[in-house]
């Protein structure tokens, strides 16, 4: 009790993470009550309304309308689901696959441990954007399909990250104990290992979250990502690109509201590496 008192006053005295956690907050506010919030829960469903097309932002449309009609707000707020979505799925699946893969290749070594890491080192000798541009592109453009490109080429930097933590703790004389006691190498590494590296992979993950969320947009305005008429952020911005000089906003706000939750995670992560003193840029 007493060290999460000392960790909440430690997180609570930076300024930026707490600014980070409130514009978190805010996003994932919006994401739950985006079908309260938003005006024209009808923009969602890709009605269009000719007669109110293009308008510029006002009292009425906040932030316009698209060349459909749609309200841009309402289409931004039920955008925040999509990327929440997107950054839990794809760092669920990640995390599932090189945690594990990280502990095995860390504890156990040898020749599984080789053979992991190498084929670590082949994903990661690719650009995670340009992977999961690969992978996206030759599956049908979906949603979840975008997910798990993505998720195809995040887990590696788990795996590496997971490694290189295991390989530092797995001398400590706790372990010997363990391991003196027959405890077998499944037990140690799930119930003694795994403990010690949680800090890191949860400094990753909120690291990892806003990056997520922008290769998700990065899919979805090329074409290989949400397929219209999900509001995807990404995609708003590809579908407002051709208009920019004309009616600014249609890319304008959806890019804004990508830069706020990316900034978000971003100073949260940036916080809790302040706080549990890790460097997840070594691995």
């Amino acid at each position: 009790m007493e060290q999460a008192k000392r960790a909440y006053r430690r997180l609570s005295g930076n300024t930026l993470s707490v600014v980070g956690i409130g514009m978190i907050l805010t996003i994932v506010f919006v994401a739950i009550f985006a079908p309260v919030i938003a005006p024209y829960p009808d923009a969602v469903t890709g009605e269009p309304h000719f007669d109110e097309k293009t308008e510029s932002p006002s009292a009425d449309h906040l932030m316009g309308t698209d060349r459909l009609g749609r309200d841009i707000f309402s289409r931004i707020l039920y955008g925040a689901r999509i990327s929440i979505l997107m950054g839990i799925v794809v760092l669920s699946i990640a995390i599932g696959i090189g945690v594990p893969l990280g502990l095995v290749a860390g504890y156990v070594g040898g020749w599984p441990g080789t053979v992991i890491m190498r084929i670590t080192d082949v994903f990661l000798a690719v650009p995670p954007i340009i992977l999961a541009l690969a992978v996206a592109a030759l599956v049908e453009p979906t949603l979840w399909n975008a997910m798990i490109a993505i998720s195809f080429a995040w887990w590696p930097w788990y795996t590496r990250l997971v490694n290189g933590e295991v390989v530092s703790v797995k001398e400590e004389e706790f372990i010997e104990a363990s391991e003196s006691m027959g405890a077998g190498w499944l037990r140690v590494s799930f119930k003694e290992v795994l403990p010690n590296v949680i800090a890191p992979i949860t400094v990753k993950a909120s690291l990892d979250m806003g990056f997520v969320i922008l290769v998700g947009a990065a899919l979805s305005f090329l074409g290989l990502g949400a397929t219209p008429p999900t509001p995807s952020w990404g995609a708003m911005i590809a579908q407002g690109r051709d208009y920019v000089t004309s009616f600014w906003w249609m890319s304008t706000f959806p890019g804004l509201a990508i830069s706020f939750t990316v900034l978000g995670f971003n100073l949260l992560g940036d916080g809790l590496r302040d706080l549990f003193d890790v460097d997840v840029t070594r691995y």
